[in-house]
């Protein structure tokens, strides 16, 4: 018995980087990965939720996911296992679920009627069971609780991370018992689209709390122990969950934005053999690369000049540092790139916004605050003693995510 599989996630199909289309970029992605596909030997493709970028695709986001499904399913790996993450929208990903299983792509796009339906065995190379997978996708609030009136923010906080654990160890137990069946140490995969306590993200990439608040920033201890390997999705930095080599983010392919640059993006191999797992984490190549460049319009000037030379296809984010005003910075640094493989996507020029600020300390706008903070200023404007913030904090907090999973089932 072997089995080899590629833990993959947040493809964030149709994202844009300050109006940039990203589609090339998916692409390219697309053909390295079913080359790798090809070159491993891999039985199964497991995606952890997050595959496209909106609730509302567009129709060429939708034609490059289903490409690549058809082009899969013509290459060596024979399975493909799809969660949902908290961008997709759990209707669109199921709608096409009954015709695609005749591919062995098996999509899970909300939480089924029954445990059993988010359990899949995959067969080896020879026919035999290989694999059990629990393909959990994203468990809305309204999955895993019922709001009862009184409760607390700490009764909302242990009733999501039971009902968490409680849909976890559901969904293990059909796959404990599909094991029994089968008279052998069948491996069990698990999948998640969640938030761990402790998880490791960076400023402007995306990734929001799943829940009101950080209420249910979940623990390992809530995956049963049977599972062999927990392939996570949500956070778009590859990591281990609290150092452990069997519970893994794979992270997103593609750098969300310029704070990614620098991060090096991954796939994870996992292969079963003879109750042996083994884990192989595979560096993603840069297929756009991405540099922010600060400093005085000189020191700029410099930077642009060099990477001129290199003729290379780069996007560029640049801050001007500089004391002096220069009135004409966008004009200038445009022109410098013009006729040039460089493309600017993004200029900040923080003297003038220096002095905004020094000049007015008030002048603020919507775009500059979040909505948490513009309630607090309400709760300032309407001097609400402390004792009362905390609970109204959350109670805001849960409209907000309502009305966030409300926009995502809207058709």
């Amino acid at each position: 018995m072997s089995m080899k599989i590629l833990h993959t996630s947040d493809w964030h199909i149709g994202s844009r980087l300050y109006g940039r289309d990203r589609h090339a970029e998916t692409i390219r992605f697309f053909d390295w990965l079913l080359s790798l596909i090809d070159k491993d030997d891999i039985d199964a493709l497991i995606v952890s939720g997050d595959i496209f970028d909106s609730t509302t695709p567009s129709n060429k986001s939708l034609k490059l996911y289903y490409d690549f499904l058809c082009r899969i399913a013509q290459s060596r790996c024979r399975y493909v296992i799809i969660v949902s993450g908290n961008h997709d929208s759990p209707s669109l990903l199921n709608a096409p679920k009954d015709i695609l299983r005749f591919l062995d792509v098996h999509v899970v796009g909300s939480v089924p009627e029954s445990f059993d339906q988010e359990v899949f065995v995959l067969n080896d190379s020879e026919g035999t069971p290989g694999l059990i997978v629990c393909a959990v996708p994203y468990l809305r609030d309204r999955d895993i609780r019922m709001a009862t009136p009184g409760e607390s923010v700490e009764d909302k906080g242990r009733q999501l991370l039971q009902g968490i654990r409680d849909h976890y160890h559901s969904v293990t137990a059909v796959a404990e018992d599909i094991r029994r069946s089968i008279g052998q140490e069948v491996p069990i995969v698990a999948t998640g689209h969640l938030f761990t306590a402790g998880g490791m993200v960076r400023d402007g990439d995306g990734v929001r709390d799943l829940y009101v608040g950080s209420l249910a920033h979940v623990n390992v201890d809530i995956f049963p122990d049977s599972i062999d390997y927990i392939a996570l999705g949500h956070l778009h930095i590859p990591q281990r969950v609290s150092g452990l080599d069997y519970i893994r983010y794979a992270g997103s392919p593609l750098p969300v934005g310029f704070n990614e640059s620098d991060h090096e993006k991954m796939i994870i191999e996992v292969s079963f053999s003879s109750q042996n797992m083994t884990i192989k984490e595979i560096n993603i190549p840069c297929f756009q690369r991405l540099i922010s460049i600060s400093g005085d319009i000189h020191t700029i000037e410099r930077k642009i000049e060099s990477l001129k030379r290199g003729n290379e296809n780069i996007w560029l984010e640049i801050t001007y540092n500089g004391s002096d005003i220069v009135p004409d910075l966008q004009e200038r640094l445009s022109g410098m790139v013009e006729d040039s493989s460089l493309d600017i996507l993004r200029i900040k020029n923080n003297t003038i916004l220096d002095q905004i600020i020094e000049a007015d300390q008030s002048v603020e706008t919507l775009e500059n605050l979040d909505v948490e903070e513009v309630f607090n200023r309400c709760l300032d404007a309407h001097n609400i003693p402390e004792g009362q913030r905390e609970e109204l904090l959350s109670t805001f907090s849960e409209a907000v995510n309502l009305l966030y999973e409300r926009d995502q089932l809207a058709e």
